[in-house]
């Protein structure tokens, strides 16, 4: 373990244990207060560690984009897992219902060709797959439409598939990173609702009970979650937040457990010039058309704030014409060699980009922490 922060070789990944235990307890607050259960989504953090600190809190189980990342979490004990995600690659869906026997798989489907091909694997394995159908609530990517044709779907699941169950469906708002304000977060949570709610009701009407009705999207998911029906929210950024999520207005800058540490490489009149560039921050300045945020990551030091105005592959800058308010008495502060944290528009894909997190304690020391799925893709 080292002390601080100076002994970190930078760009480097940095975590608050207190925060991020505080954001989980946060996420978990929505089982106790709407009656549902709550699934984390896997893709932000990649950590074993922080998945059973999840489950250790009282997540019914945890939701993965791949099977590698399924992967991971089963190879370390974990037995509940939805992939949310459809795969139609013959041989992804089976390294997914090879682990039938030993653990709760559900896998997704979203059409009648993807859901055939799903129950050809399971027919070929003799195995009862589990599987839940995505509903498309308006980001517009995957799933099937909502209503009608949703129940139609179910329908060819349930009287066609004879080793499929059907236990559920979900969605998730993504397009709700884009959201204005309040008032459309709150609109975008019950459009996500009730795309789910309103296909289970015509399935039911045509005899197919579902058990598992599933939402998901940090910025709606404490929203989402107070529709009756509803038995489960998937949030995934939640667990550290970011600059997106600030921005929005659904986490505050003090919630953000996660930061980008850099060192000052070079001063020069108009500028600072950190060490991390778009392989430590990414490009993003927004998922899902959020062009609200400012910047590549905010800066935080002891005397203020300041912007990342452009990013190169290694080199993060900070330009004086997009920080004039704060730049000449902050940066007058900082020499080279000098660590700053910076706060990443998008952790998830921060995350992704390095091996390990240097994990803050409570005490003050730090510990190395695996990004076990990291670069998990498939």
């Amino acid at each position: 373990m080292i002390r601080n922060i100076n002994e970190i070789e930078t760009p480097a990944l940095l975590l608050d244990k207190m925060k991020l235990n505080r954001n989980i307890e946060r996420m978990m607050k929505v089982r106790d207060t709407y009656g549902v259960q709550v699934r984390p989504h896997f893709k932000t953090h990649k950590s074993v560690m922080i998945a059973k600190r999840q489950l250790e809190a009282g997540a019914c189980g945890i939701t993965v984009a791949t099977v590698s990342e399924a992967e991971v979490l089963l190879e370390n004990g974990a037995d509940d897992i939805l992939l949310a995600f459809p795969v139609a690659d013959p041989k992804r869906i089976g390294r997914m219902l090879d682990w039938t026997k030993k653990a709760r798989i559900i896998l997704t489907i979203d059409s009648i060709e993807q859901g055939s091909i799903v129950e050809e694997e399971a027919a070929k394995r003799s195995v009862s797959a589990e599987v839940w159908i995505k509903i498309n609530s308006g980001l517009n990517r995957c799933g099937t439409e909502p209503g009608q044709e949703a129940a139609e779907l179910a329908e060819f699941l349930v009287k066609k598939c004879a080793h499929l169950d059907l236990t559920g469906m979900f969605t998730h708002a993504g397009h709700s990173y884009k959201a204005s304000g309040p008032e459309e977060l709150d609109a975008i949570a019950k459009e996500e609702a009730e795309s789910v709610l309103k296909s289970a009701e015509l399935c039911s009407e045509a005899g197919i009970k579902l058990k598992h009705l599933s939402v998901g999207s940090t910025p709606t998911f404490e929203r989402a979650a107070k529709y009756k029906g509803i038995t489960e929210v998937r949030p995934g950024n939640a667990v550290f937040f970011d600059a997106m999520q600030a921005g929005l207005g659904v986490a505050s800058w003090e919630e953000t457990a996660l930061t980008i540490v850099a060192s000052v490489v070079s001063k020069k009149g108009d500028r600072l010039i950190l060490d991390a560039g778009s392989k430590a921050l990414t490009t993003e300045k927004g998922a899902h058309g959020n062009e609200a945020v400012k910047g590549f990551g905010r800066v935080i030091t002891e005397n203020g704030e300041l912007y990342v105005s452009r990013v190169s592959e290694e080199h993060g800058i900070i330009d004086y014409e997009d920080n004039s308010e704060s730049f000449e008495g902050i940066s007058g502060s900082l020499a080279l060699n000098d660590k700053v944290e910076i706060v990443p528009n998008h952790a998830c894909v921060s995350v992704n980009l390095f091996n390990h997190y240097n994990l803050l304690l409570q005490d003050g020391w730090i510990e190395v922490l695996a990004v076990d799925a990291r670069g998990k893709s498939q």
